[in-house]
């Protein structure tokens, strides 16, 4: 066996054993409260000097894979190179061997970008050349100007140490001088290797030096002022202890590098103060960059493993997605039950030390208070979540984060914030389990419920009680706010908790009942199908969706529909009938709202019916402007239409045809109609509306005819068609098609519907509302109008107002303005919270797309 080679595999362990023992000796009569009072006294300041010249540091070594990309002459973005360069440091510095890590980072992300393994290792090889060239460099001159003697490790005299600068630089120099001097390829293992222009070689140079001055620059500004090292004295210490944490291949040259600045600093600057300054140290220039890195490059193979992922999340959610609301609700008690015995149990002495050195008292006092209203909040939220309530699934979300951040704030409870945190990941891939809009606070507790949360309480409180049966009670326990004062913070925390409940308790005691509000049946489906046919209004159309509440008259002559949000009762347009019988059922069902202590609303309705609502006593608010194109006339050789004509004969020439496919023969398309509806869904990254608009399901897509459109005879995307009998206003729901569908197809699809509903003798074709279109923006404006033009002419980040506005107008519509009629004052702004949770399917959909 070669000798060498046995040395070589020994040397790491005996370096490594011997800074344990060396760190072993300098500490072993010190505790650990010792180093963090170290690390408590390092000012703010120094800290975040520190931390801004380890983002200068990273950003710079992100320089080694520019140039050496350059030099294997091969270009991507620079956001590429410097997350690669950036994952692979800090992988190399943290994990060790250094050229075996940062070159699997290097080849995972590279060769996924497009470059060849051979030039993935050049890179990695160019790379480890410049460090190295950087520590001779750097070292060298440390060496040669100012070395130093490290007391107890007798590594090399100064003497030697100068020598060896001396030898460390000329070999820097040398590598310059060889790139300058020959530029043959070299063969190494029978492959020819080109060396770096001059030019390039000084670059490594510079930017390696720099990268080594940088790092020692961190550790210096930490460093006590009474250390009484001068920079390029601390350099040589610097450049002495990365030499040999390098040779050792320790990951991060952890314990060899700490042996030799303690056994140098330790003379003049108190042991455990070193400790804190290398424990601070390696948590700023290692540890944060190094977690930053493991973040990108799981997001990155995220990313990558986009469809994988989303198949396994699909399969979860197919297989355990029943069972969800029962494991949330559970969960649900069950960190709520942990926060609530937490808050009335003493902290862990160790840990409220590092509190007092991190955070103010007024912080730790509040997040216990805080943490405790959590606890109870997500114990009443349990019967919402098995109960599938949306509202409940979002708060839950937010108080389980919101939790888990208070747990490690009030005690440093690092155990019960990851229960947090993993319940509310576990949680995140299952929203669509939460899908009934009932209000959060009309849900009923049954008596088991109420015993559990009454128990839950009760049980924290006698713990409490229980864990402090010692101290003895007085007044001024309640407003004794200190450090130790874990039994007043207790007392106060359950007072809040029992405050909670008590007022939740009133509350729901003192609120009027919620109806209970079920879809229409198909009975009165069917009573409500011949007046949508008779109705001049196409958007009748909506009461057939099912989502909404059918409200007739005695005769069933006419009906309303509508749909509740908490106290906003919403009636989706005018009334369906004449205008006397439409009068008479906007009293009625403002008289059924009033009877449950709600607001009446009537979205989206017509200029001709705005003295009804005024008599109803709401106000009126402007919604936007509704388009209809004029049938009677509509022709495409006219001049005023030469674009659509153009654009409809071209869509022709690409192959595209128009069907309009009658009611009884939907049935056999509905398969493909739900497929290209999915993928419409995907590719728009959306969600399904409602109430002001359809949703896809078999039920509602069979209730009319379906305008389709195919390429070389092949679908490619459809709409439902709204067609009353009266053929008085034609119009369409659903509108999609397939990704990829060629541009000014939708175009063509209402041209074409436009050119049918001419021949079938409709009178108007309904293109919809373009919201906030025609609004004034004079000063002497309301303000209602003045935002709503302020929102059209600036809000396209959001929605495409303009541009829904200008696809429109090429079709010559007729402009007539829609309004939502409802209370005013200090009840709007949840009346449109109310709206738009109605329209979203959910209080998630208002946040969401």
């Amino acid at each position: 066996m070669n000798p060498r080679r046995v040395l070589t595999a020994l040397l790491p362990g005996v370096l490594l054993v011997t800074a344990v023992w060396v760190l072993h000796r300098e500490v072993a009569a010190f505790h650990w409260s010792d180093v963090a009072a170290g690390i408590g006294s390092l000012p703010g300041s120094r800290l975040a000097l520190a931390v801004f010249v380890t983002a200068v540091n990273y950003a710079l070594l992100t320089l080694y894979d520019v140039l050496a990309l350059g030099y294997v002459e091969q270009r991507l973005p620079y956001a590429r190179v410097g997350m690669a360069s950036f994952i692979a440091y800090a992988f190399g510095n943290n994990v060790g061997v250094a050229m075996l890590s940062s070159a699997s980072v290097r080849y995972r992300l590279y060769s996924a970008w497009g470059l060849s393994a051979r030039d993935i290792t050049r890179v990695a090889v160019f790379c480890g050349l410049t460090l190295w060239l950087g520590l001779l460099a750097t070292g060298g001159l440390a060496f040669a100007v100012t070395p130093v003697e490290v007391r107890g490790l007798s590594l090399l005299p100064v003497g030697a140490l100068r020598v060896l600068g001396l030898f460390l630089l000329l070999l820097a120099v040398g590598y310059v001088g060889v790139c300058a001097r020959w530029r043959q390829p070299l063969t190494v293992r029978g492959m020819p290797v080109s060396l770096p222009s001059p030019r390039m070689a000084l670059a490594q140079l510079a930017v390696s030096g720099a990268d080594w001055l940088l790092a020692a620059l961190v550790l210096f500004l930490l460093l006590p002022p009474e250390a009484g090292v001068s920079l390029p004295v601390f350099i040589a210490l610097f450049m002495l202890g990365q030499v040999a944490g390098l040779v050792s291949q320790v990951p991060g040259g952890l314990g060899v590098f700490e042996s030799i600045i303690l056994a140098a600093l330790s003379p003049r600057i108190p042991t455990p103060t070193v400790l804190g300054v290398l424990v601070a140290y390696r948590a700023i220039y290692y540890l944060a960059p190094f977690v930053m890195a493991s973040l990108l490059l799981g997001g990155n193979e995220l990313a990558h493993r986009r469809e994988q992922v989303t198949r396994l999340l699909k399969g979860a959610r197919s297989s355990f997605g029943t069972v969800v609301p029962l494991v949330a609700a559970t969960g649900a008690v069950l960190a709520g039950t942990i926060l609530l015995f937490s808050g009335a149990t003493p902290t862990e002495q160790d840990r409220l030390l590092v509190l007092k050195r991190l955070l103010p008292l007024s912080l730790v006092e509040l997040s216990h208070l805080l943490g405790s209203l959590v606890g109870v909040s997500l114990l009443l939220l349990g019967r919402g979540l098995q109960r599938r309530l949306d509202a409940a699934y979002v708060l839950a979300m937010g108080l389980l984060v919101s939790g888990g951040v208070l747990s490690l704030v009030k005690g440093i409870d690092y155990e019960e914030a990851t229960l947090l945190f993993a319940l509310a990941l576990a949680l995140g891939p299952f929203r669509e389990q939460f899908y009934r809009r009932t209000s959060l606070f009309a849900e009923r507790f049954s008596p088991p419920w109420l015993m559990a949360i009454a128990a839950v309480v009760g049980a924290s409180v006698w713990l409490g009680f229980f864990s402090y049966r010692h101290v003895d009670y007085s007044g001024d326990l309640w407003w004794r706010f200190t450090f130790e004062g874990d039994a007043p913070r207790f007392l106060r925390a359950s007072v809040g908790v029992v405050g909670v409940v008590l007022v939740y308790g009133v509350a729901r005691l003192l609120a009027p009942s919620s109806p209970r509000l079920p879809p229409p049946s198909e009975a009165q489906l069917a009573r409500a199908r011949p007046l949508v046919a008779r109705s001049p209004e196409s958007t009748s159309h909506l009461a057939l969706v099912g989502d909404k509440t059918l409200l007739f008259n005695e005769k069933d002559t006419a009906f309303l529909m509508y749909g509740v949000s908490g106290r906003t009762w919403v009636a989706m347009g005018d009334p369906v009938g004449t205008q006397e019988e439409g009068t008479e059922l906007a009293w009625r069902f403002r008289e059924l709202v009033d009877a449950h202590h709600g607001w009446t609303c009537f979205y989206q309705v017509g200029p001709s019916s705005l003295p009804r609502y005024l008599d109803l006593g709401l106000a009126l608010l402007k919604l936007g402007e509704e388009a209809t194109v004029p049938l009677g006339d509509f022709r495409l050789d006219v001049p005023e239409r030469r674009g659509l004509r153009h654009a409809h004969r071209k869509m022709e020439k690409e192959g595209l045809s128009f069907e309009v496919v009658p009611r009884e023969a939907v049935l056999e398309l509905l398969p493909r109609l739900r497929n290209i509806s999915d993928m419409w869904l995907g590719e728009k990254h959306t969600r399904e509306k409602g109430f002001s608009l359809g949703y896809f399901s078999e039920r509602y897509m069979k209730e009319g005819p379906v305008a389709v459109v195919r390429q070389q005879g092949e679908l490619l995307g459809f709409a439902n068609l709204w067609a009353p009998g009266t053929k008085v206003e034609l119009s369409v729901d659903l509108m999609r098609y397939l990704p990829g569908a060629p541009r000014g197809a939708m175009e063509y699809l209402f041209t074409s519907l436009m050119l049918w509903g001419h021949e079938q003798g409709y009178q108007r074709f309904n293109l919809g509302m373009a919201p906030f279109s025609g609004f004034e923006s004079h000063s002497l404006a309301p303000l209602w109008h003045r935002m709503g033009s302020f929102v059209f002419g600036h809000g396209e980040h959001f929605y495409n107002f303009q541009g829904l506005r200008q696809f429109k107008e090429k079709f010559h519509p007729v402009w007539t303005p829609r309004y939502l009629a409802a209370p005013g004052g200090l009840a709007l702004p949840r009346v449109l919270a109310g709206i738009a949770a109605l329209v979203s399917r959910g209080i998630t959909g208002v946040v969401t797309r």
